[in-house]
C-alpha cells in the first residue's frame, strides 16, 4: 500500500506517518521509483499507535510499547508498569486542572464585573 492509502485505513495523517517513519517507529520497504510501500504489519504498528496517542501516550511509551507487542515473550507486568505510569501522570495533571479550576472560579466569584479598576483577579496575577 502506499502512504495515502494506509493513511486513510488507520486514520492518521500522511505527516503524521512520515513522521513515524522519520523516528523510527515504522520502516516501510521503497519500492524501484522510491515510494513507500506498507506492508501489513506496518499498518498494523500505524494502528496501533494511533490509539496509542489517542489515549496520550507518550511517543516514547509508544516506542516502548510497541517493542512489547512485538515480543512474544513480554511480561504483562512490563507493559502494565507503562500504562500504570501513564495513568499516574494523567492523574496528576486531572489535579492540577482541578486547583487551577478552583482558583480560576474563586477569583471569578470575587471579581465584581463591573466598571470599577479594582479586580481580584489581575492582583492575583500581579502576585510573586
Amino acid at each position: 500500500m502506499n502512504i495515502g492509502e494506509v493513511a486513510e485505513k488507520v486514520g492518521l495523517p500522511a505527516k503524521t506517518i512520515r513522521y513515524y517513519e522519520d523516528i523510527g517507529l515504522v520502516t516501510p520497504q521503497r519500492d524501484t521509483n522510491g515510494y513507500r510501500s506498507f506492508r501489513d504489519t506496518d499498518m498494523h504498528k500505524l494502528a496501533f499507535m494511533g490509539r496509542s496517542r489517542a489515549l496520550g501516550f507518550t511517543i516514547e511509551d509508544c516506542r516502548n510499547l510497541l517493542a512489547l507487542w512485538d515480543d512474544q515473550d513480554r511480561a504483562s507486568a512490563d507493559v502494565r508498569a507503562i500504562a500504570s505510569e501513564h495513568l499516574a501522570r494523567i492523574e496528576q495533571k486531572i489535579a492540577d486542572l482541578e486547583d487551577i479550576r478552583d482558583t480560576l472560579s474563586h477569583l471569578v466569584r470575587e471579581c465584581a464585573g463591573d466598571q470599577r479598576p479594582n479586580c481580584p483577579i489581575l492582583q492575583k496575577l500581579e502576585e510573586h
